[in-house]
């Protein structure tokens, strides 16, 4: 992917410098007008605080209200080994690999460009994937691992953009709007007795999306360019719930009747999803 992408920028650069790419009239040079295209690049999630410090939360009494702590038979905290950024492997958190949060992103886009003098406007609709996933993992003193895991299956987007055109073809932008995408969450154990009921696992959501980039022609109807974005959604309302296991148990933690309702949600700390994402792109001018 960064041979791509610096394959993307030596165009530019040599599109940009070259006379050979210069119009030859104001038709030529002109950005209004309808097109379609497509990109190809990398997205990843930024690596933040609040992101690495995400954690599971517990509500044992069913009151909607997270931060309750699942208790052991002998009043210990069952979750002390802690949490973990990423999926585990195995059941102590010493076995946590943490995400793979770098994915190939690609989209298919339409749009539409003003020019008044050197000044552009124009709107662009684009749809495709991010391929964006990340996990958070929980381990108890069983030993046993849980995790939660987040996917952007597919995410869209509807954007304004204005720019400066140069009267060598070059065209340098902002851009930002709506972005629309499906999330999926998914939730994996090695706890063998409870059983796990999920709760909103697929979502769809709207977010907003903001960057730049630059756009060169390199004939009339044709042009390349690389953009920057940042994307966020906000995905809630994922729940897990662990309830009684066969046979029935009045000690378990997810079920003890003394401290819980009878069974326990829990839930990721963090509804933000957000990525970050560079593409070349190209286009077709009509």
């Amino acid at each position: 992917m960064k041979t791509l992408l610096s394959l993307s920028l030596s165009a530019l650069a040599i599109a940009a410098a070259s006379p050979a790419f210069a119009q030859s009239d104001d038709g030529a040079q002109s950005w209004t007008g309808p097109y379609v295209g497509g990109s190809l690049g990398y997205g990843w999630q930024p690596n933040n605080g609040k992101d690495n410090n995400e954690t599971v939360v517990f509500d044992t009494n069913l009151d909607g209200t997270y931060g309750d702590t699942v208790r052991t038979g002998t009043g210990g905290n069952a979750f002390s080994p802690g949490f973990c950024r990423g999926r585990a492997l195995g059941s102590l958190p010493s076995s946590c690999a943490g995400d793979q949060d770098g994915k190939v992103a690609w989209s298919v886009h339409a749009g539409y460009d003003y020019q008044m003098g050197n000044f552009v406007v124009g709107a662009v609709v684009e749809g495709g994937q991010s391929n964006i996933k990340n996990s958070v993992t929980a381990f108890s003193t069983t030993p046993a691992n849980y995790v939660l895991t987040r996917e952007l299956a597919w995410d869209g987007a509807a954007r304004l953009r204005a720019g400066v055109a140069f009267g060598t073809g070059t065209l340098i932008y902002g851009t930002g709007g709506v972005a629309y995408g499906k999330i999926k969450n998914s939730f994996a154990t090695t706890n063998t007795f409870n059983t796990f009921t999920e709760t909103n696992r697929t979502d769809k959501d709207w977010g907003w999306t903001a960057g730049g980039g630059i756009e060169q022609k390199v004939s009339q109807n044709f042009s390349i360019g690389l953009l920057y974005k940042y994307t966020r959604f906000n995905d809630d309302g994922y729940t897990v719930n662990a309830g009684q296991g066969t046979p029935p148990s009045a000690t378990n933690p997810f079920v003890n009747p003394t401290t819980t309702a009878g069974s326990t949600n829990f839930q990721r700390t963090s509804d933000r999803f957000d990525n970050h994402s560079v593409r070349a792109t190209a286009s077709f001018r009509f």
